[in-house]
């Protein structure tokens, strides 16, 4: 029987104009570190010398995800199924705005939560860069040689990219973190088995991306058990309460957002106060880039959102965010920044 072979090197290089491509366990989730007690099931609690929980009182059929908010409306949504924050259990529930009666679901282990889920008859076009991580050829190649040419720029590689954002996360240890056009799930996997949080969302607008994620996740039995959850969202309309965040990492991945102003924006809507924002990105030039290469490098990347590090740091600040620090090696950077 003939095998198919290919070379990575003719995709590399079809697609080199872009400059770079963006895209235990056993851990309980427990909302109430950082949320009300009834975040995610609604009880009573009878007063009494005793307090005693009401097995009866326990409603499955109105079980609020605070966490989880309508990206229509920002309310939070209503949760109808089996308690938990594991892949199965979300899988296996239905979710419902309370305010403007949107119902949303999962797929395929995902939960689709843009505010086009469930159209039958529209559809929208994408940006480029978008509709290119979008392709299930991408999505396939992405842990499988393409992320691996991102060392040629600079950043240091997947293992030492964690534990530097693992040094950034050290104070809201214990919350909840988002990570933000996730891809593959690289990072989301490697932040659920460090036991570190109390719940991942892998968060990523490429349904591909996320089946891909799936995919290696199914090959892990502790991760299937994990408080990571798979969710399809628009990184520009995040659905999830506002300060219900503790933490958001966003790897290699703010160049590939159409608008960067609106999604640091969202991002900082979604952080509680003390929340991290942790971010990865290729810069358009550094301050050691001579002067007269600038114009050239900015031309070139006209039309994709490639900034510097002065124009990250101050779009983090005018979005509110505070405690700017960041990494530089050649085009890689890594940056930082708090909510107040």
């Amino acid at each position: 029987m003939a095998t198919a072979s290919f070379s990575l090197r003719p995709l590399h290089r079809a697609f080199s104009f872009l400059n770079c491509p963006q895209l235990d366990l056993n851990s309980r989730f427990h909302p109430h570190l950082r949320y009300p007690s009834n975040a995610f099931t609604s009880i009573a609690i009878r007063a009494s010398s005793t307090v005693t929980l009401e097995p009866e009182m326990i409603s499955e059929q109105n079980q609020s995800a605070e966490l989880f908010a309508c990206p229509v409306c920002y309310e939070p949504l209503i949760r109808k199924g089996p308690s938990g924050f594991n892949l199965e259990a979300i899988y296996r529930s239905g979710f419902k705005c309370k305010k403007c009666n949107k119902s949303y679901s999962s797929k395929e282990m995902y939960l689709d939560l843009t505010v086009t889920a469930g159209l039958r008859n529209y559809s929208e076009d994408q940006p480029a860069m978008t509709e290119l991580f979008r392709s299930p050829l991408v999505s396939f190649l992405y842990e499988r040689g393409w992320r691996q040419n991102f060392r040629q720029r600079g950043f240091p590689g997947p293992d030492e990219e964690f534990k530097m954002a693992q040094d950034y996360f050290k104070s809201v240890e214990g919350g909840v973190l988002i990570d933000i056009s996730c891809g593959s799930g690289l990072f989301s996997r490697k932040f659920a088995k460090s036991g570190t949080y109390s719940g991942v969302v892998a968060l990523d607008f490429s349904e591909n991306m996320l089946r891909q994620c799936y995919d290696f996740i199914k090959g892990d039995a502790a991760l299937l058990k994990s408080n990571l959850a798979l969710v399809r969202a628009d990184v520009s309309r995040l659905p999830f309460t506002s300060g219900s965040v503790d933490a958001v990492h966003a790897g290699a991945a703010l160049h590939c957002w159409p608008s960067p102003s609106n999604a640091v924006a969202e991002i900082t809507r979604i952080l509680r106060s003390g929340g991290v924002f942790v971010g990865t990105t290729f810069l358009r030039y550094t301050r050691s880039t001579p002067g007269i290469i600038r114009p050239l490098r900015q031309r070139i990347l006209q039309g994709y959102s490639y900034l510097t590090e002065e124009e990250i740091e101050d779009l983090c600040t005018s979005c509110g965010l505070t405690n700017f620090s960041s990494k530089v090696q050649q085009s890689f950077i890594m940056f930082s920044a708090h909510k107040p």
